[in-house]
């Protein structure tokens, strides 16, 4: 008789379930895709009813629930901020206290109440702990190092510690107010974008700016050590007390206050990315190094909010420090689902583990609901849609067709992935050789900054060929170089500036380049994305280029697409050319006008 776990993530940040049967992933989803809300906190009532579906059970069938943190050690440390801050903490207090009141205070209750009819074990793991879980268990290592990096747990921040089998031990452990991850949040909201969402702006704003002021981020902000430890100066910050990030203080030593949401960019924000960006990367580099010399071990697992900086986990796996690095794909609090699952049954039950040192267990994060072509079709119908039916190999084809043509497609084929990464399943495709491709796609499609980059799918046998890649990157969690022999001669001094070199091609695929001539790369192979496999097969034989533009399925403001409906819903909405759901095509010029009470919700920017 199977037993399953289910693994749980809410209240705080980016909700989410993931269902494990006798050890072995089944099933994980965040409830934003379903209830199409960016990063929902709510109890993830559909991310758990999903994952449920997937394996036919109810919740009374499942062996265990697993929390992903501990809500009273947690609240111990948001008490005691509040006594170090008084009385300028109250601000702090009267905001976060009825969160408590409300649903933190009583997990376990949230938990059956939502469960109904579930009566058995409810079981919690430290934060950093369902961290490391999800890093090392699901990888491919017989044993590791392992690394977690955030914002703040309960009171830890950062650990390093060893995977053996299915032992766990964390060794060391960074503790709050000192925080790599609130770090960079606060340099993220400081450029004027959205903390726990923003920072990937900050990231691929970074290449636009010079770094001018490291040696005053490591002058006044931050202590660091050999070790990678630090202290932060909080005369700077006002995330223990107040309600924002920043304060005054920070404003006077970096030229002035936060940048207004949707200002103007200026080049104080580009330098202010490239800066912190540096300082980020030297702090993950020294870390590694210490859970190197520390553990012995040759290989890195890493999970954590930073561990999605694909930019520090390409230069940390080009710094030689460990010979093979894995990264959950989930790596944010959503994956603490994963890893709280996957504690309860190696170190509650006392499950064995088996690694084969090769393929990891994520199946490609390829684990929320699909649709059959009968689901698709209905939904379809029901929106009064026009589509042409062809068989898979036929969509396909037509697929790679239209982008070798130079058309913008939504593409959704399969079990949608799990993380903030589309992979393959709810993709947005383009030919990445267009060099209006990248500002196209942002402003008309994604309706978004102009500067945000592309990350390029590539067939895997054919990366080396235009990536100088230290490993493979099936989740796009490496920021790599472009090899030489594909780039263009840099362009003249012609007084441009900032993001107005966004246009200027720096290589054979443009759309994809980044302005420091590298790439956020994911390599694919038919075992982990089929069907976008298949699609760069076409494209490959049709044009001889083996990648595409692949980037998330949705607008800015909004979750990657879930369902049929929300899929034709972002088609319709947007200048999208066509929208390819195998065995179904659509083209934009086919659709009748819409409804727009049939929409599940108008056009939002965050």
């Amino acid at each position: 008789m199977p037993r399953f776990i289910l693994g749980i993530s809410a209240f705080y940040h980016d909700s989410a379930a993931c269902l494990v049967r006798d050890g072995e992933i089944v099933a994980a989803a965040q409830e934003e895709r379903f209830t199409r809300v960016k990063g929902d906190a709510a109890f993830p009532s559909g991310a758990i009813a999903s994952c449920l579906a997937s394996a036919g059970i109810a919740a009374r069938d499942l062996e265990a629930v697993a929390f992903y943190d501990k809500p009273l050690l947690k609240l111990d440390r948001v008490f005691e901020t509040f006594l170090w801050t008084a009385p300028a903490g109250f601000a702090s207090f009267r905001h976060g206290a009825p969160l408590w009141a409300r649903d933190r205070l009583d997990i376990e209750g949230a938990i059956r109440r939502g469960l109904g009819d579930y009566r058995g074990r409810v079981l919690f793991t430290e934060h950093h702990e369902s961290h490391a879980a999800s890093a090392f268990y699901p990888s491919p290592f017989e044993r590791a190092a392992i690394l977690t990096v955030d914002g703040v747990g309960e009171w830890a921040t950062a650990s390093i510690g060893v995977g053996h089998g299915e032992g766990i031990e964390l060794r060391q452990e960074l503790h709050w107010p000192d925080s790599l991850g609130l770090l960079y949040s606060a340099f993220t909201y400081h450029a004027g974008f959205k903390v726990n969402s923003g920072e990937y702006k900050l990231m691929g704003l970074a290449p636009y700016g010079q770094p001018v002021y490291v040696d005053a981020i490591y002058r006044e902000l931050v202590d660091l050590r050999d070790d990678g430890s630090f202290t932060l100066n909080q005369a700077y910050f006002d995330y223990l007390g107040g309600l924002t990030m920043t304060n005054r203080a920070f404003s006077a030593l970096f030229g002035g206050p936060p940048r207004a949401p949707e200002a103007k960019l200026t080049q104080r924000e580009m330098d202010l990315a490239r800066s912190v960006q540096a300082v980020c990367e030297e702090i993950v580099l020294r870390m590694a190094r210490t859970a190197r010399r520390e553990t012995g071990e040759a290989d890195l697992c890493l999970a954590g909010g930073v561990a999605l900086n694909a930019v520090a986990n390409g230069a940390l796996r080009r710094a030689g420090v460990f010979d093979r690095i894995w990264i959950q794909p989930a790596a944010g609090d959503a994956g603490g689902a994963v890893g709280a699952a996957l504690a309860a049954w190696h170190q509650y039950f006392g499950m064995d583990r088996r690694a084969d040192g090769r393929h990891d267990a994520m199946r490609g994060a390829l684990l929320g609901p699909s649709y059959a072509a009968d689901e698709i079709e209905r939904s379809l119908a029901f929106l009064d849609a026009k589509w042409e039916r062809r068989d898979r190999a036929g969509a396909v084809a037509r697929a790679a067709e239209l982008l070798a043509a130079g058309e913008v497609i939504g593409w959704f084929d399969g079990p949608m992935e799990f993380g903030p990464r589309a992979l393959g399943a709810r993709s947005i495709l383009a030919d990445a050789r267009d060099p209006g491709m990248q500002a196209r796609i942002n402003l008309k499609v994604k309706f978004r900054e102009g500067f945000r980059p592309f990350a390029p799918s590539v067939l895997a046998e054919h990366a080396a060929e235009y990536f100088d890649a230290a490993g493979e990157s099936p989740y796009m969690l490496f920021v790599e170089p472009v090899r030489e022999s594909r780039r263009l001669p840099p362009p003249p001094d012609d007084g441009r500036w900032g993001i107005e070199r966004l246009n200027v091609p720096r290589s054979d695929v443009p759309a994809v380049t980044h302005l420091d001539y590298t790439a956020r790369l994911q390599t694919v192979t038919e075992d982990r994305a089929p069907g976008l496999h298949a699609v760069l097969a076409a494209f490959h034989g049709r044009t001889g280029c083996p990648l595409l533009v692949n980037t998330s399925f949705n607008v800015r403001g909004e979750p990657i697409v879930c369902t049929p409906a929300d899929a034709y819903d972002c088609f319709m909405r947007t200048d999208l050319d066509a929208l390819v759901m195998p065995p179904f095509v659509l083209r934009k010029r086919d659709q009748p006008v819409q409804d727009p009470a049939k929409w599940h919700r108008p056009l939002v920017l965050d």
